[in-house]
């Protein structure tokens, strides 16, 4: 339970410092929008690409860059949520037996 409980305090350190780069990259672009917890405005087709690099490159990249985060973020949610779960699960096996 101790550990589980120390897993969870160190994922939110990580999901702060995830969230704190979202931010920073929303700040660099107003085309990117304010959201923080969806991807960018212009969704990736797969195949094709939405924007080349040869229109807008610094955007394009950065959009990337951001998308790779919100990703990163979302696992870092998940996982936090099945670690949640099992940590609740030890509590009440501990008081219920």
């Amino acid at each position: 339970m101790f550990l589980g409980s120390i897993f969870l305090i160190i994922l939110y350190l990580i999901l702060k410092y995830i969230l704190a780069w979202i931010n920073y990259f929303n700040s660099l672009d107003p085309r990117l929008g304010d959201s923080t917890w969806r991807f960018s405005y212009d969704y990736p087709v797969i195949g094709e690409r939405d924007i080349s690099d040869l229109d807008d490159k610094n955007f394009v990249r950065l959009r990337r860059k951001k998308n790779k985060i919100v990703l990163l973020m979302y696992s870092i949610v998940l996982i936090m949520f099945i670690s949640s779960m099992s940590l609740m699960s030890q509590f009440l096996l501990f008081f219920f037996s």
